[in-house]
């Protein structure tokens, strides 16, 4: 199995939670979105993935791009690793309601090529770009700490074994914290990204455990 990773990305630090979580062994090959104009633009890379994004996933004759479909994917070929989602088809929904909830709702509004686009085609200010960043975390957050306040919690986004939401979860706070966010109104959505940093699957997957960090 390949992962095509880049260590800042949270698309791909959510699949490389979920390897680890699931204990399966993988290859890692650094992609790298800045060095070189970019490597995801090369032509072999574009090749693998047309939209030229991370994470992609090779295991055997598949090819899988997208962090959702790729955690998805592991769980219906390596059914026998540990479960990614709960048994009960509500909170499989429930799980998949968070998780999309930051990787669709929130994280395509911050991620770099959206950033980059606010800056370089209209021309808004380091500080202009912060704001935008910081108002889309701070609404998003609002919700997610609502939705986590209920009583399907537990340690976890959903109970108290690690789902999909938390491999979800963890690469948002841990962006937010990057940009400086305020996460004071959002108690429950720390305490569940540290008790998830406190698992080895997680500290095993942070940016900087990566060999591309830099």
């Amino acid at each position: 199995m390949k992962l095509y990773s880049y260590f800042r990305s949270s698309a791909a630090y959510r699949v490389r939670i979920a390897l680890g979580l699931k204990q399966l062994p993988y290859d890692l090959v650094p992609i790298h979105l800045v060095n070189n104009g970019g490597e995801h633009r090369s032509p072999e890379y574009m090749a693998l993935n047309p939209q030229k994004m991370v994470p992609l996933l090779q295991d055997e004759d598949a090819t899988i791009p997208q962090s959702l479909a790729i955690m998805e994917y592991l769980e219906e070929a390596y059914p026998e690793a540990l479960p990614l989602m709960p048994q009960d088809a509500a909170a499989r929904a429930r799980v998949r309601a968070i998780a999309l909830l930051i990787a669709a709702d929130t994280h395509p509004l911050n991620n770099m090529r959206v950033l980059n686009y606010l800056t370089k085609t209209f021309g808004l200010s380091e500080e202009q770009k912060m704001q935008w960043y910081k108002h889309w975390i701070h609404e998003n957050f609002l919700a997610l700490e609502q939705v986590l306040q209920s009583n399907q919690t537990g340690k976890f986004c959903h109970g108290d074994t690690p789902t999909m939401a938390d491999c979800c979860l963890v690469p948002q706070v841990y962006n937010a914290r990057r940009f400086d966010c305020d996460l004071s109104a959002f108690p429950t959505i720390v305490r569940i990204a540290e008790q998830c940093n406190q698992l080895e699957a997680f500290q095993k997957a942070a940016p900087e455990q990566q060999v591309d960090f830099s």
